[in-house]
């Protein structure tokens, strides 16, 4: 984040960082600097106005430049820089460009006629849908607030309105296309600031945003200290019900939501607070909400924990709530006052003991664990491997097959790659020196079948890769009654899966040379196989013989008791804290999976399709 946000902010200059371990560098380079800034922002957004306004001058010894574009969302995302610095806190720059900004709107407005008499546009309407940068540089900074990311130069501010009021004036002027639409735009916000405040006083007249008359669906607690309390919001009565009766009523608060909340993404903010379901969160945190009535000190719970089941309904409302917190709570999120539960995805019993597992990697451990007591692994040079030496063989071969599910998935031969990853001399060097090539060829066809004997006939066959101009291995295979081709080349054997896996066979030498012999308990039972790979999964599917797996998709599922010494009982369960390390990613991560551009999210998804694991359909 830190060095593309720095070569964003320094037109045309370069900033390469390697990863001397695998040789992979990137460059960050952006000619169009901070105009190049705001279009990677607005990518998942829709424009309202072509072109990036970009505005740029110096007074006295202050140089400053803004770019800026407004969107159709509603969302105000600018970001402020003093030296290349982040200032997250503003500073005098950053309100210098917003009293501009609001100002020259109006002026520009009121002399086209655009405003009625005795209207004017506020701050806010000027800046819904807006992406804004604001770097400033200038030779003695004066830094305030907590943590320092906050301007204090009195003159930045003065030097910042008279540039906004002369460069922002003239290119309104210049381009009345665009002027029309930015206007339009902040009128439009005007309109519905203007419905929103009679919304609000309805519904305080009515009690519904009022913290005094909390929601009759809220199960509050006892404790009235914020820092000691805690708000469970759950996904329907169901769970709610089994949550209230398993909470400690002391400090835990139940609040269950019917069904999926609006998606303030693509809601405006009177349609947002007519919600029911979003005023009874409001009101259940007692901090009221919008600029003018948003108190986040008032907030009745220090620790707010999304409690939603394990299936893909339970995610989308997941990501619904960080989404009304993330718009319209940031102070929560950066204070660290949100959580996620992490309730138990898998219950197991074997005899009469009894487990809770949290995902599929506590599940793999916990089967890892009593699949490898008493069980002993031979090779065929002697080699004898158990206890904790065998369970880190282990857990290095499914590291080998889950990567190996990562080059299938990408088209190539699992048992191809395999037999070639494990022979020492294959490299991208090797791919120049075609005797070396050929007798890798001989020896891995060889080893190939005789893993998979049901790949013949297979042929492996040397040809040119003109791209880099070195060799490559092209290996021919019959796969379900056709002939499949898997390509060996430098591409393959520089990127990190092959790399990873030639990481892999160095701890996989343990195990010896096959083939290898299993033998489970004192009974001496025995099984034979050629390969590491297929004796490790007769552990696991061994070790699942005899216990009782029970994956939970609804917290429904759970009874009262359950739910608390899984989820709730701070002695026993697990929560993930939110955080938002990239601001700039968590924006354009919500504005492509939640708003209304449909182009950005279906590229997200196949971009990411490949990597999801246990999918819910």
């Amino acid at each position: 984040q830190r060095l593309r946000e720095l070569a964003f902010l320094n037109r045309g200059v370069s900033i390469t960082i390697e990863d001397q371990r695998t040789e992979r560098r990137h460059e960050f380079v952006y000619r169009g600097g901070i105009e190049e800034f705001v279009r990677h922002l607005s990518k998942a957004k829709t424009p309202i106005h072509e072109d990036v306004v970009y505005l740029s001058g110096a007074r006295e010894s202050v140089e400053i430049e803004v770019a800026m574009q407004w969107n159709e969302g509603y969302a105000e995302s600018i970001y402020s820089f003093a030296n290349n610095i982040n200032t997250i806190e503003g500073g005098t720059h950053l309100s210098g460009f917003k009293g501009a900004l609001t100002r020259t709107l109006n002026a520009y407005a009121s002399g086209a006629g655009m405003l009625k008499s005795g209207e004017a546009l506020q701050g806010d309407d000027t800046r819904e849908g807006l992406t804004g940068i604001i770097s400033v540089r200038l030779t003695e900074p004066q830094f305030e607030g907590q943590t320092k990311t906050k301007l204090g130069n009195s003159e930045v501010r003065g030097y910042t309105e008279a540039l906004i009021n002369e460069k922002l004036g003239e290119y309104l002027e210049e381009h009345p296309n665009e002027a029309k639409k930015i206007v339009l735009k902040a009128l439009d916000a005007a309109r519905v600031r203007e419905a929103t405040r009679k919304a609000k006083e309805l519904a305080r007249r009515k009690g519904a945003l009022d913290s005094a008359s909390l929601p009759g669906k809220l199960a509050d607690c006892q404790e009235r200290d914020p820092a000691k309390s805690e708000l469970y919001i759950v996904e329907g009565d169901s769970a709610g019900g089994s949550a209230k009766q398993g909470r400690d009523r002391r400090n835990q608060a139940i609040l269950p939501l019917r069904g999926k909340i609006l998606n303030v993404e693509k809601a405006r903010f009177d349609r947002m607070i007519s919600s029911q379901e979003i005023r009874v969160l409001i009101t259940a945190l007692g901090t009221g909400i919008g600029k003018d009535d948003k108190d986040v000190d008032k907030v009745r719970y220090h620790t707010i924990i999304v409690m939603t089941d394990a299936d893909v309904d339970g995610s989308h409302i997941r990501t619904l709530l960080l989404t009304f917190f993330y718009r319209h709570y940031p102070e929560l999120i950066e204070r660290g006052h949100i959580f996620i539960a992490q309730p138990p995805l898998y219950r197991v019993k074997k005899g009469k003991s009894e487990r809770y597992l949290k995902d599929e990697k506590a599940l793999d451990e916990y089967l890892l664990d009593i699949g490898t007591t008493n069980v002993v692994l031979r090779s065929e040079g002697g080699q004898v491997v158990t206890g904790e030496v065998l369970r880190g063989l282990i857990r290095v071969q499914r590291r080998w097959d889950r990567v190996i599910d990562v080059l299938e998935r990408h088209g190539k031969k699992g048992e191809v790659v395999s037999a070639l990853a494990s022979d020492p001399r294959l490299d991208a060097a090797a791919l120049k020196n075609p005797a070396l090539l050929h007798a890798i060829a001989e020896e891995s066809k060889a080893k190939i079948l005789a893993a998979a004997p049901e790949l013949e006939p297979l042929s492996i066959e040397i040809t040119s890769d003109e791209e880099h101009g070195v060799a490559r291995l092209l290996v021919r295979s019959r796969a379900n009654g056709s002939t499949h081709e898997t390509v060996i080349d430098q591409e393959l054997l520089e990127g990190p899966e092959f790399l990873e896996l030639k990481r892999l066979d160095a701890d996989l030498k343990v195990a010896g040379a096959g083939p290898f012999a299993v033998q489970y308990g004192e009974r001496e039972e025995q099984r034979s196989t050629p390969i590491l790979g297929r004796a490790v999964a007769d552990i696991m599917a061994q070790a699942r013989k005899g216990v009782d797996i029970n994956r939970y998709k609804g917290l429904g599922e759970m009874n009262p008791e359950q739910l608390w010494e899984t989820t709730m009982n701070p002695d026993t369960r697990t929560l993930l804290q939110v955080r938002v390390e990239d601001a700039y990613e968590a924006d354009e991560i919500f504005s492509t999976l939640m708003g209304d551009e449909v182009e950005p999210r279906r590229k997200f998804i196949q971009d990411n399709a490949l990597t999801v694991k246990n999918l819910d359909i």
